[in-house]
Formats: structure tokens, C-alpha cells, sequence
């Protein structure tokens, strides 16, 4: 017998289907993810500077009654409470942010005192939380006072068995004072640490002139406060201007310094002198958030690819404080270029990405100046000072109630006696007679035996005439922005006090000093000033012997090999290398493999066509100026800072078509006016040097015309001081052709046969 399935009382799931396109239900969907991460994920509340995962930690934590006076507790014992009952997510982040409130290096004012292994500014993980213990500090506490105040409002928990505070109302100015980084979905906030008297002098500020202009808060309010202190080398004018925007970035420095002086003040010069002129650089804090190891190993990767060559060493020889030893290569170098090339190639300097973009009392993200996130929080502050004011009052109105119902027990205490002896039900008779609530009557039937004395109603009274006074003082702050806001500023002082520029908790730690303007920093000046000579083979082989040797000297060369180019150098300078494709290589002599054996191919250097060939080395000179020119009589003048090449690839510089080969390569000195210029037909034209244009790139303009064959060669001189050549031979001599008049053209001619003598291999 067949099953029939057609109403078997189970809806069908297919019915829950629902027909929409793709893209807006994912999109939807989406949107709710992107809200959550958001709102209750990665950005801090700007009334209390936390995200949730902290708060419920800090609340969790409150809860076990981890006061900094009691006794520690497991850190395990901690994670499981808060996932368990506030915040469902994986035990790793939830230690991972106790961690970081109990780091003294991440948090200016730490709110988790951790007992253990809690990690290092090394970069050392934190131990398991099995083996980690926690409480509160004292900051926690100021941060959390006024929860049993009715001054928040509090929500269920993701299962609804417990309940939680929404924020956090304590006068700790959490948000500035340690700050908060997070990336949420399409934005992030990234903001610093800041000095508590600071802030608290600035909402003064605001408080007292709600006008007030952001020049006047940055006054007091200097900048950020890191707990690894360093320096801020950025001017006042940049830093108010990231903090009026709510964006910028600020650049931190490490603090070179021996430590502090006889009167608190720290030696900025970081040098230790050692005697006999020897000196070493001590580094004593580090940027925020670059771990001391990483740092290290940057510096001494540094010196191992030679590319610090004026730093011998770097020892860490630090204990509970950070010592870094930086040993110079020689004594006679200069400390201030040896910090400036650390800053630039290290960690030592780094650039702090201001983003204040925090969520609102609305719960609404926004990135916001200064000014409007002192007031945001003036405003809640206010608020919480409302709420804790009326729930006083409530509190006071019961305790009234109850007093005035005790005092009329006391004066008819015979009566009441009675009435509870004899009435079955004493309640109502009490009520109807003595005009009592029933909160009253419950009150009085439920008192001890031993306050029925006589001083009880003189402490009574006492406790009444106190409570109506404090009822009357709190109605009028109630009443008054004036009173709020004077008592606001009289909690404030009292903050400030306790965490003030004489406390070692609110000390300022980072410096706020603009730098010095950059010196002109290049590689070059920290490479040791040698002569050398080079010397590149016709197969390519380039090598840097130590000294000016003579340039005719007997070089070793390998076997069918011979010399190409030999010149004399400097370590410092960097070599030209022309080839006839017309693109120019560039190499430091510095870097150049030295002279015992034969060197090393160039090719291995830089990426040379295998059919090119270098037609020219010559040292680069600052503002210098080549004559270049091809084999088809076009050529052009180019400036030597345009040669450069940064890369193996080289720079184009002459453009050539086939057949065309790059074929002149000659130095420019200053005094020279004129250009000679001589073809395979032995005709030779003279003319002025400012008929040649100077360019960066191209094939330049026509030096010479010719009906057969091309350019031989090309040389600029003082027309006054003539043409000169070697006459060839044993001799060595040369002749001078001083009238050249005859020769003397527009660019672009002909030409007419050379004076006698010339050369017959037509070069100059």
C-alpha cells in the first residue's frame, strides 16, 4: 500500500523561499554585518573609550569583585565568564584584549593589573591564560564608579540571563587618555594616548567659554602622550591641525638620551662619551607600538648588508628599561647624521596615523575634531551627573518616607506596642490611626527590639534634617546648568589632581619638540672617501683597485681579453655607463668588486643588452653636462642629473633607430664654447656650443651633413685656445690648430677637409 505524504501536518520548506534578487539580499545582509562590526565590534564609544569585548571584561571582572585591594584571580577564571555570560566569541580575543589592558607599553593608563607573564615590549607573546592572574586598578574603578547609581542604562545579554551596562559612567576620560585602534568594515580609527591633566585642562577650557576657539585648547592640550614615550617631531601647526580635523599623521621619533639630569630633564644628545674621544649613541625609548626586538634586528640587518657602513654594532643592554647601545664605525662620525640615517631606515621614526573616528551618544560613527569630542563628552558627563543626582533623590525621597514613620512610632511608642499586641492584624489599625503608608507600617512592624531607645529618635531626626538638606542642595543642582557645571569642574580638578604633572602616573612621557629642518641626507655621505681606479675590460668585466694607479699600468686581464676603460674615482662618486643603444646604467664605485682577481661581468650589475657595447665610463659630476652624439650626426647636449639611472634597467636617454649607434660620449667643461665635429669623409665643421640644444631624451638636431658615410667624432673646446691633437709616435707631441676660422660653420654644414697632420683615424 502506497504512503500518501500530502498532508502530513509538517509545513513545507520549500514555502520559506523567498523570490529576491541576488544582489539586494546579500547586499542586505551585508549592510547588518557591516552595521555590527561597526557598532558593536571595532569602534570605541566616545563616552567611555571602549568597545564591548573591553567593557564586558571590565565588567565581568567587577562582578568577581577583582578590586585593586583584593587578592588575584586566575585570568582563565576571567575569559570564562565573559564568554560565557556577556560575550560569545573565542577565548583567544577576549584574553588577547585583557593582555593588552594590562600592558604598560600599549595602554598610558592600564586598566587591568596583570600578575605573570603579560608579554614584553620585545614582542614576546603573553603565557597562557592558566597561568596569568588579574584585577582591576584603581583607573578601572575611577572608570566604572557610578554604576549602582542609576546613572546608565543597562541591556540584556546575548542570551538575556544576565544584564549589562551600556557604557560606562565614570569621570575618566577614557577615549583620549588611552586611546583606541580597530578596523571595522569600510572604516577604521586609529587614536593616540593623551596626558589626563591635559584633557582635563582642556574641557576646563571648555566648560568655562563653550566658545572657546581650537587654537586656545591646544594651548594646554599639547598632543599625544604615548607610554613608550619618544618625541613628536611634528610642528604645533600640523599636529593642531590633524586634531582640528580629526585626521593627520604625527610623526614619532625614539628618544636618544643617557637618561635624566639632576633636574628631571632628559639629555637629549643620546651620546655616552667613553674616553680617548670613543662615543656610542643610547637609544632610552622607542616609538609606540615598534617592538624593541623587531628594532634590533633591523638595525643589525642594516650593518650586515653594509647598508650603514658609519655603524659598527648595536647591543641591547636593557634591563626594566630600555637600553639600546649603537656603536659608531669610527669616532669621527658625525652623531647627528648617524641618528638622522636611523630614522630613516629603521623604526626608529615612524608615522602615527591620526583617525578620530569614534561612535557617538547616538551610537553613530563619525570622525570628529578635538573641540566636539570634548564637548560630546561634557555633554554625557552632564547627563551622567543628571541621572546620578535624581536617582539620590529617589533614594532619599524612600529613606524620608520610612524616617517620618519611625519618628511617629517613637512619639506614640506605648500605643503602637499596644496595637501589635492586641490586633490580629496590627497593619491597617496602624494605617487608619497614625495616618501611615504601608511602607511605613511594614517598616515599623519589622523593627529590632533594640531600637526601641530613646537616642534612636535624636539620631532619627538628625539623619532627617541631614537628608532634607542634601535633598535641597541636590534639587538646585538638578535645577541649575550653572551648579552642573561647577560641580562638574570641581570632580575634574579633583581627577586632575590625582593625575597630575608631579604623580608618576601622570607625568608626561613623550616629548612634543618639532624637529630640526632635514639635513640633506644621502647614502653617499656615509660611504668612506677612497681613491680608486677602475677598470672595465672589452668583455666586460669591471673591477675598483685601491689608489690612483697609472692609468697605462700592466692590468691582469683573462685570457683573450683586454682593456676597454680605465679611470680614476672616488668611493663616493657614481659611474656613467653609456652604450651605444643610447641608455645610460648607473653604479656606485662603492660598490664595485675589487681588484685581486678580474672583477666580476657588469652584466651581472645591470641589465645590458647582450649585443650593446659601453662606448663610455665617467665619473657623475653635480650639474655636469655630456656632448652626445650618433653615428648619424645627430646629437645634443644633456645634463649629467638627468643620467641617473635609479633601477638595473637604466635610463633611456639617446633614441636610435636601426643601423644608429650612440657613438660620442664627451664631458662639457665649463669654459668651452664651440663643438668640433668630424665624419668618416674627413670633413670637419666648427661651430657654437649654444647652437646645441641641451635635452633629457631624443635624438637630438643635425651637427653635420653628410652625402657618404657618417660621424667619426665629436669634442667641444675654447675656439680662442684652438684644436689640438696628438702628432702620434714615440714623441708624445701634439699640435695646436689655432685659427679654425676656416672651419668655423652654422651647425648642420659639410664641412671642409682638416688642417695637416690631422689624425688619419679622424678621433680627436
Amino acid at each position: 500500500m502506497a504512503t500518501d505524504t500530502t498532508d502530513t501536518g509538517e509545513p513545507d520548506p520549500f514555502d520559506a523561499i523567498v523570490d529576491a534578487p541576488f544582489d539586494s539580499a546579500l547586499s542586505e545582509r551585508y549592510l547588518v554585518y557591516a552595521l555590527s562590526t561597526i557598532t558593536a565590534r571595532s569602534l570605541p564609544d566616545l563616552r567611555d573609550g571602549l568597545k564591548p569585548v573591553h567593557r564586558r571584561l571590565l565588567w565581568a571582572m567587577r562582578q568577581l569583585k577583582l578590586d585593586p585591594t583584593g587578592a588575584f584571580k586566575k585570568s582563565a577564571r576571567v575569559v570564562g565568564d565573559v564568554i560565557g555570560k556577556y560575550h560569545p566569541h573565542g577565548d583567544a580575543s577576549v584574553y588577547d584584549a585583557m593582555v593588552r589592558l594590562a600592558q604598560d607599553f600599549a595602554l598610558r593608563y592600564p586598566l587591568v593589573e596583570g600578575q605573570g607573564n603579560f608579554g614584553n615590549i620585545d614582542g614576546d607573546n603573553a603565557a597562557a591564560y592558566r597561568y596569568t592572574e588579574a584585577r582591576l586598578t584603581r583607573t578601572a574603578i575611577r572608570l566604572m564608579a557610578g554604576l549602582d547609581e542609576g546613572t546608565v542604562d543597562f541591556v540584556p545579554t546575548y542570551n538575556g540571563e544576565e544584564e549589562e551596562p551600556e557604557i560606562f559612567p565614570g569621570l575618566f576620560p577614557n577615549l583620549l587618555a588611552n586611546g583606541a585602534s580597530g578596523i571595522a568594515v569600510g572604516m577604521a580609527t586609529n587614536i593616540p594616548s593623551h596626558n589626563v591633566a591635559e584633557i582635563v585642562d582642556a574641557t576646563l577650557l571648555l566648560i568655562d567659554n563653550p566658545h572657546v576657539e581650537h587654537a586656545q585648547l591646544m594651548e594646554v592640550f599639547h598632543g599625544p602622550d604615548f607610554p613608550t614615550g619618544g618625541v613628536v617631531v611634528d610642528s604645533a601647526a600640523a599636529i593642531s591641525a590633524a586634531y582640528e580635523t580629526g585626521r593627520g599623521p604625527i610623526r614619532v621619533r625614539g628618544r636618544f638620551s643617557t637618561g635624566r639630569g639632576e633636574d628631571g630633564a632628559w639629555e637629549e644628545t643620546g651620546v655616552e662619551k667613553l674616553g680617548s674621544g670613543q662615543w656610542q649613541l643610547v637609544v632610552s625609548e622607542i616609538p609606540y607600538m615598534v617592538q624593541k626586538g623587531k628594532l634590533i634586528e633591523q638595525i643589525a640587518q642594516l650593518i650586515a648588508d653594509k647598508k650603514l657602513p658609519i655603524l659598527e654594532d648595536v647591543r641591547d643592554e636593557s634591563d626594566e628599561h630600555i637600553r639600546l647601545v649603537l656603536v659608531p664605525k669610527s669616532r669621527n662620525v658625525d652623531p647627528e647624521l648617524l641618528k638622522e640615517s636611523l630614522y630613516r631606515l629603521t623604526d626608529l621614526e615612524t608615522r602615527f596615523g591620526l583617525n578620530l573616528n569614534v561612535l557617538d551618544s547616538r551610537r553613530t560613527p563619525g570622525v570628529l575634531g578635538l573641540k566636539l569630542i570634548l564637548q560630546e563628552w561634557v555633554i554625557s558627563q552632564i547627563d551622567i551627573l543628571l541621572r546620578r543626582t535624581t536617582h539620590r533623590l529617589e533614594k532619599i525621597a524612600a529613606r524620608l518616607e520610612l524616617l517620618e514613620g519611625y519618628i511617629i512610632a517613637y512619639l506614640n511608642l506605648d500605643r503602637i506596642i499596644e496595637i501589635i499586641r492586641t490586633e490580629d492584624e496590627p497593619k491597617p489599625v496602624m494605617m487608619a490611626e497614625f495616618g501611615l503608608t504601608d511602607r511605613q507600617a511594614e517598616a515599623i512592624l519589622n523593627m529590632r527590639l533594640r531600637s526601641l531607645r530613646k537616642l534612636e529618635e535624636m539620631e532619627l531626626r538628625k539623619e532627617r534634617d541631614e537628608l532634607l538638606a542634601e535633598q535641597d542642595d541636590l534639587q538646585k543642582l538638578l535645577d541649575s546648568p550653572a551648579r552642573q557645571r561647577t560641580r562638574l569642574k570641581r570632580d575634574l580638578a579633583a581627577l586632575r589632581k590625582e593625575y597630575g604633572e608631579d604623580t608618576p602616573l601622570g607625568r608626561r612621557r613623550t616629548t612634543i619638540a618639532e624637529a630640526a629642518p632635514t639635513r640633506e641626507f644621502s647614502m653617499d655621505a656615509m660611504i668612506e672617501k677612497e681613491p680608486v681606479t677602475v677598470i672595465l675590460s672589452q668583455r666586460g668585466w669591471i673591477r675598483a683597485a685601491k689608489g690612483h694607479l697609472p692609468l697605462d699600468g700592466d692590468f691582469k686581464f683573462k685570457e683573450g681579453d683586454g682593456p676597454a676603460f680605465a679611470l680614476h674615482a672616488q668611493t663616493t662618486d657614481k659611474l656613467l655607463f653609456a652604450v651605444d643603444n643610447g641608455r645610460f646604467y648607473t653604479l656606485g664605485a662603492d660598490k664595485l668588486p675589487g681588484a685581486r682577481g678580474f672583477g666580476e661581468p657588469i652584466r651581472t650589475m645591470v641589465d645590458i643588452d647582450p649585443d650593446a657595447h659601453i662606448v663610455a665610463v665617467l665619473p657623475y659630476r653635480a650639474k655636469g653636462q655630456l656632448l652626445l652624439a650618433a653615428n648619424s650626426g645627430r646629437g645634443f647636449a644633456a645634463e649629467m642629473d638627468e643620467l641617473l639611472a635609479e633601477t638595473r634597467k637604466g635610463r633611456g636617454v639617446v633614441t636610435t633607430k636601426p643601423g644608429v649607434k650612440l657613438t660620442v660620449v664627451r664631458e662639457i667643461a665649463p669654459e668651452h664654447d664651440h663643438v668640433a665635429v668630424v665624419g668618416d669623409n674627413r670633413k670637419l665643421v666648427v661651430f657654437a656650443l649654444s647652437e646645441v640644444p641641451i635635452l633629457a631624451k631624443g635624438q637630438g638636431v643635425a651637427l653635420q651633413r653628410y652625402r657618404d658615410g657618417g660621424l667619426s667624432d665629436a669634442i667641444t673646446l675654447r675656439l680662442e685656445d684652438g684644436l689640438s691633437w696628438s702628432m702620434g709616435g714615440e714623441s708624445g707631441r701634439t699640435r695646436t690648430e689655432r685659427d679654425l676660422m676656416l672651419w668655423k660653420v652654422a651647425r648642420g654644414a659639410a664641412g671642409r677637409m682638416p688642417p695637416t697632420g690631422f689624425p688619419r683615424d679622424n678621433k680627436f
